[in-house]
């Protein structure tokens, strides 16, 4: 598969301006988080403030967030997530400067909204913290996601309507890429759907580490109330170019972020889709956030030039060389 991702310009170069490179940076959803990825990050200065101002908002050591135990929980996943986001970028946009454009998968798009300037970090941390208490606490058990690779979007969804029952619900959930889709739902309807996709055709079914149904009219009412505890949570217009996964475009106003990230639980994500969008708006690098290589792997095959690694494949000297030779091209 290739990886290419192209963009155009971000306002730190001026709105409307055509460049022969520039940086987006990616953050993975949940089912990225990996046992010691805090205690990985680098020790720089932007690293240990990020984890100080973490700490200070959360009222707890970063250690503990940290554990194969506690990425168990939906609320410490989602926090561990955002902190890793936040802290990457920010040591590499110190080491670097400063991205033209963000993107996030699920709860990847709160550290994208941060960088972006869309909303301050501690506010992230609050909501994310509310997000997911919300979540886990809507279906604490017997339900998740699994990811059908090797059919079509189109044939997912016959397979997901044929196995829908009221008391096992399934949905499509995320549309990875042209033969990965990630369905939402009951276990036992997730069961099911692992034999009869096999059977239809698909190369594997992989159950996903998640413990809710994410993006899927079930979390409707867990997002309704997440969206009552930001009302009164500032946000700002973003300082370079915000991409959503969910609406399939760059959003410019900040009540479009606010909408955006309290109601992506509960809307399908359209990554490859997406990754087209941010390709055909010029966009040349793009980096993906540890802890994983998700994203990186799920780019679109495109023939335009272009460059898309991890950092967790790069590693932190690579990537920020890669992102200055970029910014540098830009200018």
């Amino acid at each position: 598969m290739s990886e290419s991702m192209v963009a155009r310009t971000g306002s730190r170069h001026g709105a409307g301006r055509l460049i022969g490179m520039g940086v987006v940076l990616t953050f993975a959803g949940q089912g990225a988080q990996r046992a010691g990825m805090l205690a990985a990050l680098p020790d720089s200065a932007a690293v240990r403030e990020t984890l100080a101002e973490s700490a200070d908002v959360l009222g707890c050591d970063m250690a503990r967030l940290d554990s194969r135990e506690a990425l168990a929980d939906t609320e410490t996943v989602q926090l561990a997530l955002t902190i890793v986001g936040v802290a990457s970028a920010r040591h590499l946009a110190a080491e670097a400067g400063p991205p033209d454009a963000v993107m996030g998968l699920s709860i990847g798009a709160w550290p994208a909204a941060v960088i972006a300037g869309a909303i301050a970090y501690a506010d992230a941390l609050t909501l994310v913290r509310e997000r997911g208490r919300l979540m886990g606490q809507a279906y604490p058990a017997g339900y998740g996601m699994s990811a059908v690779i090797g059919l079509d979007e189109a044939r997912v969804r016959e397979l997901v309507a044929d196995l829908y029952r009221d008391d096992r619900p399934l949905y499509v959930g995320n549309v990875n890429s042209d033969s990965q889709i990630v369905v939402a739902g009951h276990d036992e309807a997730l069961q099911r759907l692992d034999t009869v996709a096999l059977e239809q055709g698909a190369s594997r079914v992989q159950r996903l580490d998640m413990a809710v149904p994410s993006h899927c009219a079930l979390l409707d009412a867990p997002a309704e109330r997440l969206g009552q505890v930001a009302a009164d949570t500032p946000f700002a217009a973003p300082d370079c170019a915000y991409f959503s996964a969910n609406r399939q475009r760059r959003l410019w106003r900040s009540e479009q972020i606010r909408d955006d990230l309290v109601y992506n639980m509960a809307r399908t994500v359209y990554w490859a889709a997406s990754a087209r969008i941010v390709h055909e708006s010029g966009y040349t690098l793009a980096v993906e956030m540890p802890p994983a290589r998700v994203l990186t792997r799920l780019h679109p095959r495109l023939d335009t030039p272009g460059e898309a690694v991890a950092v967790i494949d790069a590693g932190w000297h690579n990537a920020a060389a890669l992102i200055r030779r970029a910014l540098h091209s830009a200018d």
